[in-house]
């Protein structure tokens, strides 16, 4: 049984989303040669990523045709198995790669089911309203956060906001191309799962 970690990016004063959730942190430039790299390599250890429709609709659209200087982990992101939580879809093509598998039940279960049945990670990428739900319900045992050198002002934090049940115990900082932190957090304290 592996965790389950929610990766966010996020600007320089903690938003990971506008006020209305969208993503505006990229400035068409991408993240970094270095974390790219880095987190190929964590992707060793993930056996599914799992999205909400929104973040799915952004990936399916970049990933699988992907012909920029990330070839290599648009690659590993690929092949890895996907899980989408949504109850507005029916079905999630992933280009010529295996569809992603659709799951319209009750999020919090069937992550349980997936954390149970798969002896490595679960990752979720942004993914805010599923990510909310996760944690909620005890079940985020990792977060990790990319912080990107923009200022939103306000916005949607990638934390839900009612997170006391957090308690969360620093493991790694990073920076990658004088540009990119990245922190590392272990959930010691989960709320009920």
């Amino acid at each position: 049984m592996g965790d389950l970690v929610v990766h966010q990016f996020v600007s320089a004063d903690g938003f990971a989303g506008d006020e209305s959730g969208e993503f505006t942190l990229f400035d068409g430039s991408g993240p970094s040669d270095e974390l790219d790299n880095e987190t190929l390599s964590r992707l060793e250890t993930v056996d599914a990523i799992l999205l909400g429709a929104t973040t799915y609709r952004m990936f399916a659209t970049f990933w699988p045709t992907s012909d920029s200087d990330q070839e290599i982990l648009a690659q590993r992101i690929n092949e890895l198995p996907k899980i989408v939580v949504s109850t507005t879809l029916e079905e999630a093509p992933w280009g010529e790669y295996p569809p992603a598998m659709v799951v319209s039940d009750d999020a919090a279960e069937a992550v349980r089911r997936f954390k149970r049945d798969l002896p490595g990670d679960l990752i979720v990428w942004g993914s805010l309203t599923l990510t909310d739900t996760l944690f909620a319900a005890g079940l985020v045992d990792a977060v990790r956060l990319a912080v990107l050198p923009k200022v939103l002002g306000h916005g949607r934090s990638a934390f839900p906001a009612r997170s006391s049940d957090l308690d969360l115990r620093l493991v790694r900082v990073g920076s990658y191309d004088g540009r990119i932190a990245t922190i590392d957090y272990q959930n010691e304290r989960k709320g009920p799962s």
